[in-house]
């Protein structure tokens, strides 16, 4: 039986993109180790912004994954290519990790010239999007048009607020499970909570540490 350690991540931005919080990624992990007649020995959780994700020092989760499977002589199982990442840079410096990942999209047999090929697919393709976005811009911009719209900032700002409370809940509601994950372990106040999250080195929606008003904070955004 192959030993699996598995590997969750979800942002504000990438869950949106691929449409997997944390209990979808959880359940397809189950299906694919049941599956394959697999054993998941730990799992760790990420929960992180965006921004500057792909370096794996800022990763705690995702190192401590790898540290767990080279112990155990196993593999880091993640649902999907860019749950670890979209960068073929990033997605390399893993490999070199020599720790094997497995990709439950993917299927069990996919070697790393493989995996290496999807990433850099999937970095090009975000490399033309933002291309063709920047050109049709600046056509617009040849063509006179003024870009940005100065005529209804009311409106904007209402929708950015809009966009950040949005923004806010879907971070809540990433969270949650793994705060309900740590109340069941016996921390139960506000104060445990957030020494629990900080330890596993999961940060605020800003990025800082959790402290008691900000689990609390959470909860009710996410009730």
């Amino acid at each position: 039986m192959k030993t699996l350690v598995s590997y969750i991540r979800v942002s504000t931005q990438a869950q949106g993109r691929s449409g997997l919080g944390i209990e979808a990624q959880r359940e397809m992990l189950r299906r694919f180790a049941d599956a394959e007649g697999c054993e998941v020995i730990a799992e760790y959780v990420e929960v992180e912004t965006g921004k500057g994700g792909d370096a794996l020092e800022r990763r705690p989760q995702l190192a401590a994954a790898l540290a767990a499977a080279r112990k155990a002589g196993g593999a880091v199982l993640v649902a999907k290519l860019d749950r670890l990442s979209r960068d073929v840079h990033f997605i390399s410096g893993l490999m070199a990790q020599r720790v094997p990942f497995v990709v439950a999209e993917l299927g069990a047999d996919t070697d790393p010239f493989v995996l290496h090929l999807y990433a850099a697919l999937a970095e090009k393709e975000r490399a033309l999007i933002s291309e063709r976005t920047k050109s049709a811009l600046a056509a617009k911009k040849a063509q006179g048009v003024k870009l940005g719209n100065r005529t209804n900032l009311g409106e904007a700002q209402a929708l950015g607020s809009d966009s950040n409370h949005r923004a806010a809940v879907a971070f809540a509601a990433n969270v949650l499970p793994i705060v309900r994950q740590i109340e069941a372990s016996g921390a139960t106040s506000l104060r445990a909570i957030a020494a629990a999250l900080n330890a596993r080195g999961i940060r605020t929606a800003r990025g800082g540490d959790w402290h008691p008003t900000t689990v609390r904070n959470l909860v009710a955004m996410a009730a």
